[in-house]
């Protein structure tokens, strides 16, 4: 009966870091192989099966998940911000790979999600949506900054306008400042085209994915958003209760709580002290936490949200709590519809609210 093996891989740019251990954590083998895919494949067929494999989550962390998958029984793609060393102790690249596979054979190792297929180019095409947004809203930053060196005020999106261009141009004096300004509108008007071509782009491949119909019939959830939700999420069946997709979300509540029993009448009790509330999570998909809370920030005149958030704040929540649980009621309606294959409806609202 083969026994099973644990590897650990520390990946870097050329090479990659090799330890394996046996069941009883016995070390089978340290080595350091190309970081290529031939070379990774040929070791790991050189171990048969079982073969149990882990990596942390890097820039290559995808390739390698595609790459290594299909050739073992279990691949752990970590996360490496719970794999932290204890401060002052030793580190090194063996170090790392074998602490990797130790964390693995232990089942110590905290996953982060990678899987379906189906979603993958969608999943690019939005990704390059988000990185030429941010392209986009820096060159206008600059164009702005030009003028806010110069002490000239620049309200509004008029800056912006091509027939205004010649009229702002026209205040800067200054060697070179024209010419400079005149590059950075170049480069804005690139921009804003490529932008729109790679947004016809997402919405074309979202119409692919039946769920993305689904959720822009929710209010403020349109079709980018979403595409958007769908390339991120990949499967609503990742998270069993809202809850779990509410700390994804970046919108779980951190609470701290110290000391919270006491002995008394021979017996423990537990103490009347409340929890203390920390804030929500750091440790959450940033771009989808903008997405719901801007959809609740949009909801708060559209109907049937005003109603909603009217009643929470008739009950003393205060507005920014208020549009938090709003946001958090909006991620579970997109969650619930997800999983029923429904589209949404307002006479459901009540239940999905809960």
């Amino acid at each position: 009966m083969k026994r099973d093996k644990y590897m650990g891989l520390d990946v870097h740019q050329a090479t990659t870091v090799v330890a394996v251990l046996d069941e009883s954590g016995e070390r089978v083998l340290e080595t350091v192989v190309p970081t290529e895919a031939s070379a990774i494949q040929r070791l790991m067929e050189s171990f048969g099966h079982p073969l149990h494999v882990t990596l942390e989550e890097t820039t290559q962390a995808q390739w390698w998940y595609e790459v290594i998958n299909p050739h073992v029984n279990e691949l752990v793609v970590c996360d490496p911000k719970r794999n932290r060393k204890v401060k002052g102790e030793s580190k090194g690249d063996r170090r790392d790979a074998l602490d990797l596979a130790e964390r693995l054979r232990t089942g110590s190792l905290v996953a982060v999600w990678h899987g379906h297929r189906e979603t993958q180019k969608l999943k690019q095409l939005v990704q390059a949506y988000w990185t030429i947004s941010v392209d986009t809203q820096r060159t206008m930053s600059r164009v702005k900054a030009v003028y806010r060196g110069r002490g000239i005020r620049t309200p509004g999106m008029g800056v912006y306008q091509e027939r205004q261009r010649g009229e702002w141009l026209g205040q800067l004096a200054g060697p070179g400042l024209r010419e400079r300004t005149g590059w950075l509108y170049e480069e804005l008007g690139h921009l804003r085209g490529l932008r729109k071509r790679v947004r016809t782009a997402v919405l074309a491949e979202s119409r692919k994915h039946e769920a993305v119909g689904w959720l822009r019939t929710i209010p403020q959830i349109g079709p980018m958003r979403a595409a958007e939700i769908v390339a991120i999420v990949g499967t609503p069946w990742r998270f069993r209760t809202k809850r779990q997709l509410w700390s994804y979300s970046g919108l779980g509540v951190v609470t701290h709580g110290s000391a919270e029993y006491e002995f008394e009448a021979n017996r423990y009790v537990r103490r009347r002290t409340p929890v203390v509330t920390r804030g929500l999570t750091a440790n959450g998909n940033r771009r989808l936490k903008y997405i719901f809370t801007s959809a609740a920030m949009a909801g708060g005149t559209n109907h049937p949200y005003a109603q909603y958030l009217k009643g929470l704040e008739s009950r003393g929540v205060r507005p920014e709590m208020a549009r938090l649980t709003l946001a958090r009621k909006i991620a579970n309606v997109v969650l619930t519809l997800w999983k029923r294959g429904e589209c949404f409806d307002t006479e459901k609202l009540n239940w999905m609210m809960t």
